[in-house]
């Protein structure tokens, strides 16, 4: 299989900061965002952000900025058609997504998602950790999709498909395990910004 190509998810309210893109908040001397660009850009072929809105404020970056193709915000899957015709534009067979305020995912977050796909006809993996109560926890913005399935997935989001593993259950989507509950923290609140600075 080709290397997959990379596509951060930014598309998101951030509703609990008070608006505003969480990925561009400064942490240990540069933007949460930078920080998931160091780790995504190695594991992948190469990387666009999803984002809506003015794509101006992310030039910096010097990344593709994909908006949403559908309409109102229709969550994180709709980032994820957006990576996926992308990708398709660019003869790419695989994207896989990482969250624009989890600067801390695992170093080897696309090599787990490819060993758990193996076998699969269209590779569809989400990432899981342990989870007390639950007994594992999936991480939906970060996971391994084909390009094969993006006009399955554009007719489940024009009828109003908004969860992410209702979809990927009806591909037989895997999980991929990664063992600490941390390796997926986000930064949600100005509490867990603070705690970031301390994990850094």
């Amino acid at each position: 299989m080709k290397q997959p190509f990379g596509v951060i998810l930014a598309g998101g309210q951030a509703t609990r900061m008070g608006g505003g893109d969480k990925g561009l908040l400064q942490l240990g001397g540069q933007s949460v965002l930078g920080h998931v660009i160091e780790r995504l850009t190695p594991q992948v072929d190469r990387v666009a952000l999803n984002a809506n809105g003015d794509a101006a404020r992310f030039a910096g970056l010097k990344l593709p900025v994909l908006p949403d193709s559908i309409d109102g915000f229709a969550g994180p899957l709709a980032g994820v058609l957006a990576g996926l015709d992308w990708a398709a534009e660019q003869g790419a067979d695989t994207i896989v997504t990482a969250a624009a305020d989890t600067p801390f995912f695992p170093g080897d977050l696309v090599p787990q998602l490819l060993l758990a796909s193996e076998g699969m006809t269209h590779p569809l993996v989400l990432a899981a950790t342990p989870d007390a109560k639950r007994g594992t926890a999936r991480h939906p913005t970060f996971g391994l999709w084909p390009v094969a399935l993006r006009d399955d997935l554009r007719a489940a989001l024009q009828g109003g498909l908004r969860k992410v593993v209702m979809w990927t259950q009806t591909h037989e989507g895997r999980e991929a395990l990664f063992p600490h509950e941390d390796a997926f923290f986000n930064i949600n609140t100005p509490q867990d910004l603070a705690r970031a600075q301390e994990m850094l």
